[in-house]
């Protein structure tokens, strides 16, 4: 027996979660489609918890104009439905004049993104507000926070659900067809089904692409290919240094190895960069001494065994090492050709600070 449905959302990610609340608040039917027993075990849990200001990204790109307006969104959100979040603000430092240009690149950026709240600070101001701090240039971006994303999570889904969303656990999609008019796919788990459903979101992160190529009729040239960037963290066994957080010059691939805090007050430093072929979240202690080498260069007083290895994420990039960081995507008919198909492919950072202007976006093309 088939199942029918107005829309089906794949991946009880923090994306999907948003998309699924906001296609629920304007009347479809929908229910979220999960692989697994809970929401956001994937790229949603391991992450920096920062709500970013959108100053480092293309102007006109989807990051820069989503994350200005999801960033927005966020804050009246966390400050609405009492989610513990803090505007704690970041300092984005030069550790050396060399490095001038690249914050008065990042200043004009996000002046044409919308953020106009950028301040440049000499070193001796940037160091009057972090006294341990040691560099000789930064812009403090006041509009930058932290927040408690798993309640954020837990709070959408709630929304999602009060409108009509469903959410099945334990739920693999194994692949689809498409008639024009219709898609149908076939569920998996305990009690497997078809589904026909006239709006079909792909919000699979990591698993975006191979579930694309599993909807037979989507073109293999459509779907960019995946590349994996595992970013590590650590935590800081003492006591928090900085009460902002603290980034470096962004790098090709990453904002570099930054600090940050949690809402509890723990410090914690990353992501790096490591370009890896699997999905592991391990951690090697091998790569303390990289860590220790970048963080000195803005906290030069960092002693050795202050860091514990920590936890890791993976981050669903569509360009290859080397490459200049790509936008996301969010595809539809248009592109694929097949009526009802939405995907999205390379949601990282600015991701979780966007999600819910992202989630916008699709339903209005929903």
């Amino acid at each position: 027996m088939t199942n029918t449905i107005d829309c089906a959302v794949i991946g009880a990610g923090v994306i999907g979660l948003a998309v699924a609340r906001a296609l629920a608040l304007g009347g479809q039917d929908v229910i979220l489609l999960e692989k697994e027993d809970a929401i956001g075990t994937g790229a949603s849990s391991r992450n920096s918890e920062v709500i970013h200001a959108g100053i480092y990204y293309p102007e006109g790109s989807l990051k820069a104009r989503l994350c200005v307006k999801g960033r927005k969104m966020l804050y009246d959100y966390c400050a609405g439905h009492g989610i513990d979040h803090r505007n704690c603000g970041k300092l984005i430092v030069a550790t050396d004049e060399s490095q001038f240009a690249f914050l008065e690149n990042l200043r004009t950026s996000a002046d044409a993104n919308g953020v106009g709240d950028l301040e440049w600070l000499d070193g001796g101001e940037a160091m009057a507000l972090e006294p341990r701090l040691r560099c000789v240039a930064a812009l403090l971006s006041p509009s930058t926070g932290i927040f408690d994303s798993h309640a954020y999570m837990l709070s959408i889904q709630a929304d999602a659900e009060a409108h009509g969303a469903m959410i099945a656990f334990k739920s693999p999609v194994m692949g689809g067809s498409a008639d024009g008019k219709e898609i149908v796919l076939e569920v998996g788990g305990t009690e497997p089904m078809e589904l026909a459903c006239r709006y079909v979101v792909n919000c699979a992160s990591l698993d975006a692409q191979a579930m694309a190529n599993s909807i037979r009729g989507m073109p293999p040239e459509a779907v960019p290919k995946r590349y994996l960037a595992k970013g590590n963290y650590f935590y800081l066994s003492s006591r928090p240094p900085f009460s902002r957080l603290i980034y470096p010059v962004p790098t090709t691939a990453s904002l570099g190895v930054h600090y940050t805090l949690d809402l509890g007050g723990q410090g914690r430093f990353g992501p790096d960069v490591e370009w890896v072929d699997q999905i592991d979240y391990s951690v090697d202690p091998g790569r303390a001494p990289a860590f220790y080498e970048a963080i000195s260069r803005y906290w030069p007083d960092i002693e050795e065994g202050a860091l514990n290895p920590g936890y890791a994420g993976i981050r669903p990039k569509i360009q290859a090492p080397g490459e200049p960081t790509a936008d996301f995507i969010i595809q539809g008919e248009k592109t694929h050709g097949i009526k009802g198909l939405i995907n999205l492919f390379g949601i990282e950072s600015p991701g979780l600070t966007a999600s819910l202007a992202i989630a916008e976006e699709v339903a209005e093309i929903v």
